[in-house]
């Protein structure tokens, strides 16, 4: 069997330098099929765009393990690794780092989100998700979590 790569391309060499970073976000779903977006604070990279929430997986830390984690840490909810859907993954390459970072869906959890590393959290519509300026590498997860929703 032939396949045509035509639309393929190969990645320059640059854009793979750099340490592998681990991160790990959830699109937490309310009973509207609205997603929770979050703005990052002044000061911190990327300052402005919106993200979905979680953060850094830690070593010897599971990425469900990092995110139950890291929505307590920002947004004060609990909720269980059970809870969580892996929906799709983003892989981009920034100049100093490479991003790897794994999207689930959270519907169920206990607590209201408060932004507590953020500056400011929103519950956006479908249709109105890409109205919010985000970060490179969310912006392909956004057509998968459409879908998905």
């Amino acid at each position: 069997m032939s396949i045509d790569l035509d639309g393929c391309w190969d990645a320059p060499q640059w854009l793979s330098s750099g340490p592998l970073v681990l991160v790990v976000a959830a699109a937490l779903i309310d009973a509207d099929g609205r997603v929770l977006l979050a703005r990052r604070p002044p000061g911190k990279a990327m300052a402005g765009l919106w993200e979905f929430p979680g953060g850094k997986v830690a070593p010897d830390e599971t990425p469900e393990a990092a995110l139950v984690r890291e929505l307590s840490e920002e947004l004060g909810i609990d909720t269980r690794s059970s809870c969580l859907a892996p929906i799709a993954f983003a892989s981009h390459a920034y100049p100093d780092f490479h991003l790897l970072m794994p999207l689930y869906a959270l519907r169920l959890w206990q607590g209201t989100p408060q932004p507590h590393w953020h500056d400011r959290l929103a519950w956006v519509a479908k249709a109105k998700l890409r109205d919010y300026a985000m970060p490179p590498a969310d912006i392909p997860l956004l057509p998968l979590l459409e879908e998905w929703l």
